[in-house]
């Protein structure tokens, strides 16, 4: 999974980048002026993973983990022409952020969620027109021969670009089945799914769902479907280099109950479709991400393509029912181990050893 940090100048972006990779990018406002994007890995939190390293006391211990690409601030009217956005094109998702607390050393507008995150969108629509532009001169070129394949792309394209000139985003047009290769070239921000991530000062991060900024946003995102969460990007970067005992000190102090980090990273999870199969013994216990819906042989590719080709069966216990039990003997006395074939569906949490020859 790979996501993308966007949003206007001096948000916290990077502070949030830092936060969830353990990095220490600059964050100063002058940094922000540099194309190159910041690109880190974050570790999925996940405690079925933790418990499963008490049980095998294995060599290795591999999470799942997530791509983060922080590109530089965009201000208003940057949109068209900015290599920026370049960098975060084949991403899947992007995570806007977006100021829900004032700073009057750092900014001369007061706090308004709902006006920067139509700001920011207008910027990507622009980026969305210029590619579509494009698409649309090599079409009109393309079919001067009289192929019906690129006369039908230059229809399109144009009725995209009217839509877009009306600061409407690609999300929202209708696009039919033979249009599907222009969304599946990754060019378009638009069609992208979004979560805003609302950024509240300590105090702010504290009471969230009284913050008029958030409730704003939340009703704002409602109208795309987008996911709205609530993280103080500062704290996070604060909490990210403390042990795990001083970090929960912290938290309680504030009355926060779950790291703000690990709620974007779930709520990432849920946005794609993604889930995790796990793979445990003494050797390695390892998480890893697939698709909501993927097969046994699919999921056995992406442990080794040899798994795939060479697939037999695969030995599922879920983690749940694992965990009750104790032990997996005490699973498999209970008939809670089962052997699954080609058709079975992965689902989340399987604990899962495949059998396979080639």
């Amino acid at each position: 999974m790979k996501l993308g940090i966007v949003g206007l100048p001096n948000v916290g972006k990077t502070t949030l980048f830092n936060a969830l990779t353990g990095q220490k990018a600059e964050t100063s406002s002058y940094s922000n002026a540099s194309a190159k994007p910041n690109v880190g890995t974050a570790k999925v939190p996940d405690e079925r993973l933790d418990w499963l390293a008490e049980y095998y006391h294995p060599k290795k211990y591999t999470p799942a983990t997530i791509d983060f690409v922080d590109v530089a601030g965009v201000s208003a009217g940057g949109g068209k022409g900015n290599e920026v956005f370049q960098a975060i094109r084949q991403v899947d998702a992007l995570v806007e952020v977006v100021r829900c607390f004032d700073n009057d050393d750092v900014f001369l507008e007061k706090a308004d969620a709902v006006r920067d995150a139509e700001s920011f969108e207008l910027e990507l629509i622009l980026a969305d027109l210029e590619i579509v532009e494009r698409r649309l001169e090599r079409a009109k070129k393309n079919a001067k021969g009289g192929d019906k394949k690129y006369k039908r792309e230059a229809e399109m394209c144009e009725a995209l670009i009217a839509h877009l000139e009306a600061e409407k985003p690609a999300r929202d047009f209708d696009f039919t089945e033979e249009d599907q290769d222009i969304l599946a070239d990754g060019g378009l921000l638009t069609v992208k799914p979004v979560i805003y991530a609302a950024n509240l000062d300590e105090e702010g991060m504290a009471h969230y769902a009284e913050n008029v900024h958030f409730k704003a946003l939340t009703d704002y995102a409602a109208k795309s479907g987008a996911a709205v969460l609530p993280v103080a990007a500062k704290f996070e970067e604060d909490l990210a280099e403390l042990d795990a005992e001083e970090a929960q000190m912290f938290m309680e102090d504030l009355g926060i109950t779950e790291r703000g980090l690990d709620r974007l990273i779930r709520t990432s999870y849920d946005l794609l479709g993604y889930i995790s199969f796990l793979t445990a013994g003494e050797d390695d216990v390892h998480a890893w991400t697939i698709v909501r819906g993927t097969r046994a042989p699919k999921a056995a590719g992406k442990v080794h393509t040899d798994i795939e080709r060479g697939f037999i069966r695969a030995e599922i216990v879920a983690f749940e029912d694992l965990k009750a039990c104790g032990s997996m003997a005490a699973a498999k006395e209970k008939g809670l181990f089962r052997l699954e074939g080609k058709d079975y569906v992965m689902q989340d949490g399987d604990v899962t050893n495949f059998r396979f020859n080639i």
